[in-house]
């Protein structure tokens, strides 16, 4: 089946452009980091981020591993604060919305590191990679929209949220890796949304208990589809078909923004391509399940994905 969809590409690239050219507007103070936190302690601070990251996300560990060290660290304390911003939304209790905005004045740098130590590596991070304000604002904004969004009526709606609470993290992350200019834009955006997408694709059992749904409602009535469907959990020839359609799309994503891993800087290329080819591996373990993405959480093994790595070297080297 053949569905229709709006134009979404133009209009996320364009905020993505914006924020990296006004990347020096409404940027707070350069704080002295390393002058007003001793060296020990902002040492501590990094391991702490790495192993939030250990625990989090074992994909992202094992590619940002691929990293030389400072560049690893660096990613991995991004990763902390995306991480820390995106708990403050599913495990907040009572709050939430003030919470948010307590750690966003906390954490964009505005001097109340108040002995965090995500938010002392990351401002360390941020500034040290001039990372644009702008792209962890709009993470931020991305997160808030759990707090008051639960459904999406078109694929439009869910890829703007997807550049919000992903894109932007390949945005930032392409600002610690290097790279050679604003022609990467585009492929930071495509891929951010392919990773958000296999999410949405993985978790659509857990996230309908908690009460989410993130499968755009006029793709699924185009197959046949409602929310009864979704509560049934239900593998039935509608919902293959109507998955099937959803990874063809995320995998050609994942296809058009590899190519913008030749400019990025040589020494993150391979990081990177690992990040993306491993994490799209989730889609073929889904396919391998008959699509239920309802009793169980798809997943790739340590040991799949460390067979993978040479494949995927070779791939980086003739890009």
């Amino acid at each position: 089946m053949s569905i229709q969809t709006s134009s979404w590409e133009p209009l996320l690239i364009a905020r993505a452009r914006e924020a990296f050219e006004n990347r020096q507007a409404g940027e707070p103070p350069t704080l002295d980091i390393e002058n007003r936190i001793k060296p020990s302690l902002l040492k501590n601070a990094y391991s702490h981020c790495e192993e939030i990251t250990r625990q989090h996300s074992r994909t992202f560990f094992l590619a940002s591993g691929l990293l030389p060290p400072e560049k690893r660290r660096a990613t991995r304390a991004l990763y902390a604060f995306c991480r820390l911003s995106d708990d403050l939304v599913d495990c907040s209790f009572g709050e939430a919305v003030e919470e948010l905005q307590s750690w966003q004045e906390t954490s964009l740098g505005d001097q109340k590191m108040q002995n965090n130590l995500v938010v002392m590596a990351w401002i360390d991070t941020r500034q040290r990679y001039h990372i644009p304000l702008r792209y962890a604002e709009q993470l931020l904004e991305g997160v808030a929209h759990d707090l008051k969004k639960r459904r999406y009526e078109t694929f439009a709606e869910l890829a703007a949220y997807s550049y919000g609470v992903a894109s932007t993290v390949g945005l930032m992350s392409m600002h610690i890796i290097g790279f050679t200019g604003p022609e990467a834009i585009p492929y930071a955006v495509k891929l951010g949304v392919a990773l958000q997408l296999t999410n949405i694709l993985r978790d659509v059992g857990e996230d309908w208990r908690a009460g989410r749904l993130y499968l755009p409602r006029e793709e699924l009535f185009a197959f046949g589809l409602d929310e009864e469907d979704i509560a049934r959990g239900m593998v039935t020839e509608a919902w293959r078909n109507f998955i099937r359609f959803q990874i063809k799309r995320t995998r050609e994503l994942y296809a058009e923004s590899l190519p913008g891993i030749k400019y990025l800087q040589p020494d993150g290329r391979f990081a990177i391509a690992a990040a993306a080819l491993l994490y799209q591996e989730i889609l073929k373990d889904i396919e391998e399940h008959d699509y239920d993405v309802f009793k169980r959480r798809a997943y790739v093994s340590t040991w799949e994905k460390l067979l993978r790595l040479p494949d995927i070297w070779r791939q980086t080297r003739k890009r």
